[in-house]
This record gives C-alpha cells, structure tokens and sequence, in this order.
C-alpha cells in the first residue's frame, strides 16, 4: 500500500472564511480523504506542527510527500527544507501542487526561480492532454474543463521538464505547462497546477484522478541510494609504464 503524507501549510482555510467554507476540513483533508478512497496509506501535516509535521520518522514512512502552500512558504524551517530535499534524492516521491511552486523545496529542487504570471479572474481553464500514453493521464480525455481557476500563464521559470503531460488554456488567452515531470536523484516529481484556495478543484473527479495517478507514479523504486566518492577497482589494474 502506498504511503502518502499531505503537507499543507493551512493558513487560509482558518483565516479566510470563503476557503474554510469551500474545505471545512482544509484543503489537506479533502486531498486525503480522495486518496484514502483509493486505498493508500495516508497522514497530513500542517506548517504549525512541530518541526511542520515532517520529522525524520514521518518522512522514512513516507513513499510520496503531496505540498501545497501559498502565503507562508517563508515560514518552512530551512533544516526541514533540506530534510525533505535528502528524502527526494534518495528516493521519496514529491506531488507539488498548485502554489507550491514557489515553494522552497520547490525551488530548490529546481534551482531556479519559479516564477510565473497570475491573475485571479475566476476564468475558465482547460487543461489539454500532451502525452495520452503517460500512466498520470490515465483514465482521462482529451482535456480537463475546470469551470473557475486562476491563472497561471507562461513564461514558468523552471527547468524544461523530462516530461509535459498537461498544458493549460485559460479563458483570458493564456497557456501554461500544467502538468510536468522532474527526475533528481532516485526521487520523481510531480508538479500540477490547478488548486486555487477558492475553487473547488479538488472536488472535481479528474483533478481527482490526476493526482492519484501522479502519487503512483512518484512511488519510489526499490533500490539503494548510489554511493559517490572514491571507489576501489572491481578489477585487478595492471600496471602501465
């Protein structure tokens, strides 16, 4: 069974009352309650726990780690960035969802700076599949329509990415890379737009769908961590004049 954390920073769900009524249980809890349905193993953690619910125990336990975030990315402990980071390269799955893009594992993961255009204008959002053959737009059609979303518009200042299985066209005439796949060390990422606090994206079946298939995809793969540094020959070395 895979073994899945829910990392929300959980700031507005308890300071804004129009996304605590559109996620009651905040937006950690409905991305759970989905992926408990589909029979994985799952915890949340929220910014304000201590050391922000990610110690050592939780991540060794966890296959794929889910980030949302948005105002308080400053927030996250640079010792539990550079924890989550350690966890990738050797192998943990990372699903980063909507503003979690200017996260800070994010970017560092990256090593850019994330950025992008916005514009919240409750417009409408079609997400267009690039790669039908790709296990994450499994059981999807040729695109996604999302009634409201906000928009996240090109240039996206990230690496070009292993794989581009989403592109989105927003009803104001921008497009986006939506859905993308990273490789860094042993661990797979997932990044995955839609998600605005206000809407309710994440009641929708195939954003649903998506980041099922996007946590199975990021499960690691079992094998060591690779050693670096010096390295004794396999083989006798003969000597050369």
């Amino acid at each position: 069974m895979t073994r899945v954390t829910v990392w929300n920073e959980y700031r507005h769900e308890q300071t804004d009352a129009k996304v605590r009524e559109v996620y009651p249980e905040g937006i950690h809890g409905q991305l759970a309650s989905f992926l408990k349905e589909a029979d994985m193993e799952v915890k949340t953690a929220t910014l304000d726990e201590p050391e922000h619910g990610l110690t050592e125990e939780v991540l060794k336990d966890t296959d794929v780690l889910i980030w949302w975030g948005h105002v308080a990315h400053n927030e996250v402990s640079d010792e539990i960035v550079e924890r989550v980071h350690r966890h990738v390269l050797r192998g943990m799955g990372l699903v980063v969802l909507h503003s979690a893009h200017m996260s800070k594992i994010f970017i560092k993961l990256m090593g850019t700076s994330c950025d992008l255009k916005w514009r919240e204008a409750n417009e409408r959002e079609r997400l267009w599949v690039m790669d039908p053959s790709h296990p994450i737009a499994e059981g999807i059609g040729e695109y996604i329509e999302l009634e409201q979303e906000e928009m996240y518009g090109a240039h996206f200042d990230v690496p070009a990415p292993d794989e581009l299985i989403f592109v989105g066209w927003f009803e104001g005439g921008n497009v986006f890379p939506s859905g993308s796949t990273y490789r860094r060390g042993n661990g797979k990422i997932f990044y995955f737009q839609p998600g605005h606090e206000t809407h309710p994206t994440y009641y929708h079946p195939d954003i649903q769908k998506v980041i099922i298939n996007g946590v199975r995809w990021c499960e690691p793969v079992k094998r060591d961590y690779p050693v670096y540094g010096h390295s004794e020959a396999l083989e006798k070395i003969s000597k050369k004049n």
